[in-house]
């Protein structure tokens, strides 16, 4: 049994029931930080309602969560490799939990925007702490590639499942419920995890390179703002500038980790056998699954006429085969079957998926929900297995820093997803539109419904404009994720991926 004064046994050993409970334990705040980026789909109507915010302030309402949260989980990754995983992620569910009470009770949408913003903070110290904690109690490589494929499974549901909440709770209570729902997750996590859960952090980390972080963050923010702006407002001029700035600013984070003494991100991170192909394939995965989420949910809504709540259940049933996807995978992994070959297998399925949403008509409903389920098989397979490549082959001492890197990479997969194949569906739909189609109507589906009472016959013509986009994004989809499916194959063959080497042993701190 893990000591709870140490980060964990040696490596090797195998976790018992502590460890599983702790897992547990990180499970449930895990779901619902995931949750939080989609909750608000339902309660903003009744947020403004009652509080009247302005319509800059409802997208701040909206996008400040998931902007913060992109911006800082590489920070966050290296502050809880230096003062400790634990500590960091109990502080963080401190503040979640108090700005999830500040949120609820919010009185004005300036008060509300904060709240989000530290939510994002508090979420930004969760996600990548759960995951180094779970490097450091699972040393068994077989044990961890199992904790690790629920990690990937509860994440990528906790995103279904926050929409689905939020209109329950919406219908039968009021917008601030949403909010509330996160304060038991937290009190139990910051009650048991004292107990559960082993503090872990590096010997000799350095000191914190404060200047990293403006960098980071005027890195990350300004390109994920561009790239999630692009597919609802097109190539502006501003937000191509933004994405400019926002990599002028990653040269000069890199060009700091390169030459600092004590660089946030270790660039040694990147010679561990595995892990730059780890990153790489795991923005591919994200690309995919967030970018065929853009089309298909406003497919329900917009193209089949469903209500906002209706589309979100029907969008549940996707999800349902992404809970065994992962075991099956590792098993197959622990069976015997290389590593590389189920990873190329699971791009192969996701690009299965776009290939059916290619055939999905104006009345495609079942086709369309199994080309959703299909592709997050493939993505959540592909995901589980480069995370647990990925935390394998990175030393323990830098398992904060690596899981950020890793959440980074899929914040940016997903808003590069939406923006490309966002941006390849608007091209088709405004190309199919008729040029005597008002304005409005030949820039977005829901321009077009909103002005079809006064153009007869301009429903039947968008909707099948939309679903032609779709397809073509479907089929740039479908050529992409192959594509990863040869990158896979070619990239990971080398690499030992049956027993990943721990690259050292982790460290023993006081509690």
């Amino acid at each position: 049994m893990t000591n709870p004064t140490s980060s964990t046994a040696s490596p090797g050993a195998r976790a018992g029931r502590r460890e599983w409970t702790a897992l547990a334990v990180l499970m449930l705040p895990l779901l619902l930080v995931s949750m939080d980026v989609s909750v608000l789909y339902f309660a903003i109507p009744a947020i403004s309602a009652d509080l009247e915010p302005s319509g800059t302030q409802q997208l701040w309402i909206f996008d400040i969560y998931a902007f913060v949260l992109a911006g800082l989980l590489m920070t966050m990754g290296s502050l809880g490799d230096r003062i400790g995983r634990r500590r960091l992620l109990l502080v963080g569910a401190a503040a979640f939990g108090t700005a999830s009470l500040i949120a609820a009770y919010a009185n004005s949408a300036e008060t509300l925007i904060a709240a989000r913003a530290v939510l994002g903070i508090g979420g930004a110290t969760l996600m990548p702490s759960t995951m180094a904690l779970i490097r450091t109690m699972f040393t068994d490589p077989g044990q961890r590639a199992k904790a690790i494929g629920m990690w990937s499974g509860v994440m990528t549901a906790g995103i279904a499942l926050g929409s689905v909440m939020s209109g329950v709770l919406v219908e039968y209570f009021w917008w601030g419920s949403v909010f509330l729902v996160n304060l038991p997750a937290m009190v139990l996590l910051l009650v048991l995890g004292p107990i559960l859960l082993p503090e872990s952090k590096a010997s000799s980390p350095g000191r914190f390179d404060w200047l990293s972080v403006p960098l980071s963050m005027a890195a990350v923010l300004p390109v994920v703002y561009g790239l999630k702006e692009i597919p609802s407002e097109g190539w502006n001029v501003r937000y191509v500038v933004s994405i400019t700035v926002g990599l002028l600013f990653a040269a000069l984070f890199v060009h700091r980790q390169r030459t600092a003494a004590s660089p946030m991100i270790d660039p040694t991170l990147f010679r561990g056998r595995g892990f730059a192909p780890s990153v790489a394939l795991n923005l591919v995965s994200a690309f995919g699954i967030m970018g065929s989420a853009y089309f298909t949910t406003q497919y329900l809504q917009s193209v089949l006429d469903k209500s906002a709540l209706e589309a979100a259940l029907w969008a549940l049933l996707p999800s349902v085969p992404i809970g065994a996807a992962a075991p099956v995978a590792t098993a197959l992994v622990q069976k015997g079957v290389n590593r590389a070959s189920v990873v190329t297998a699971g791009f192969a399925i996701a690009a299965a998926g776009f290939a059916l949403l290619a055939f999905a008509g104006t009345d495609s409903m079942w086709l369309v929900l199994a080309s959703c389920g299909v592709l997050a098989v493939g993505g959540v397979i592909v995901m589980s297995q480069i995370m647990d490549l990925a935390m394998g082959t990175a030393p323990v001492e830098r398992a904060g820093t690596a899981s950020s890197l890793m959440e980074t990479g899929a914040e940016f997969g997903g808003a590069l997803g939406m923006a490309v194949l966002g941006s390849i569906g608007t091209a088709v739909y405004r190309h199919d539109m008729p040029a005597s189609a008002p304005d409005v109507a030949r820039e977005t589906l829901g321009g077009a419904l909103a002005v079809a009472d006064r153009v007869p016959g301009l429903t039947t013509v968008a909707r099948e404009a939309f679903t032609n986009g779709m397809q073509g994004a479907a089929i740039a989809g479908a050529v992409l994720l192959a594509g990863a499916a040869v990158l896979a194959a070619v990239t990971l063959r080398r690499v030992e991926l049956h027993t990943p080497q721990e690259a050292s042993e982790p460290e023993k701190v006081p509690a």
